[in-house]
């Protein structure tokens, strides 16, 4: 395992390539790539090895920008596919694609797809005995697909305890408030009958993100968990954790200047991360 910058550093420098991304592109899905970051820091900064080969799963596929975020961080794509989110010839899909962003190791973004690709990866490595973990991240507006229920009954059967999955609980998605389009979400109750091991913390704390990781991987390996992150969608920038609806924005001029605030305040980190990931 490693840990190269705080945390919190990290975070903070993924919602500013985001925020470059956007600025650029004029729209995008900003209310969950944000209320990720925090978790995605956690991951790419400290716990996703390479050998043996850890996967990561971004189930929750509109959030990609996370993602490449992160592969920017890391230095496995350039500066200049930065400004190029979603455009013609791009690397940078709206969704992540396999073959087209170096680094991204499953294409995902219909719903409920990316989760069964994970079960399927965790299961296929247990059968090798590769000692690798699984990292998988699903929305809470995703769980509306019964798709994911089955997949996680299999990761229950085959009892998966290398793969892990965060649920993004930003109470919101596309067509308003969980509770309104779905139902209200009784997550204990609800995986603990699936026989999975439940985790519900604070989603937008790094250290509680760390120390939820290190607790599952230093403990009984017996089952697949399920960890309910408790987020804001939108995180980082008040404006957006305060909309009514940030699922996906295409930018006016108040909103843009928000974003243009929050890269030219941490510039200077996101130099910090690239100079010591190196």
């Amino acid at each position: 395992m490693r840990q190269q910058v705080a945390h919190k550093d990290y975070a903070v420098a993924i919602r500013t390539v985001i925020s470059k991304m956007f600025i650029a592109r004029g729209d995008g899905h900003i209310g969950g790539a944000f209320s990720i970051a925090d978790v995605m820091a956690v991951l790419f900064n400290k716990y996703l090895r390479e050998e043996p080969k850890d996967w990561f799963v971004l189930s929750k596929g509109h959030a990609g920008p996370a993602y490449y975020a992160c592969l920017y961080l890391e230095h496995k794509i350039p500066k200049e596919a930065i400004t190029t989110l979603n455009a013609n010839g791009t690397i940078l899909p709206s969704h992540p694609d396999r073959n087209l962003t170096p680094g991204v190791q499953c294409s995902t973004g219909s719903l409920g797809q990316g989760i069964s690709q994970a079960v399927g990866i965790a299961y296929a490595n247990k059968m090798k005995n590769t000692n690798a973990y699984i990292y998988c991240i699903v929305g809470d507006g995703e769980l509306n697909e019964g798709e994911t229920y089955e997949a996680l009954e299999f990761a229950s059967n085959k009892k998966l305890s290398n793969l892990i999955v965060f649920i993004d609980s930003n109470k919101k998605q596309v067509d308003g408030l969980i509770d309104d389009v779905s139902c209200k979400y009784h997550y204990q109750s609800l995986f603990e009958g699936l026989d999975l091991a439940v985790h519900i913390i604070s989603g937008n704390d790094v250290d509680e993100i760390d120390a939820t990781i290190s607790e599952i991987l230093t403990g009984k390996k017996d089952r697949c968990h399920i960890v309910v992150l408790d987020t804001v969608k939108g995180k980082g920038i008040p404006l957006f954790e305060k909309a009514n609806n940030c699922h996906h924005v295409t930018f006016n001029e108040t909103e843009l200047k928000e974003l243009a605030v929050y890269v030219e305040k941490n510039e200077g980190v996101v130099k910090d991360v690239l100079g010591i990931a190196k």
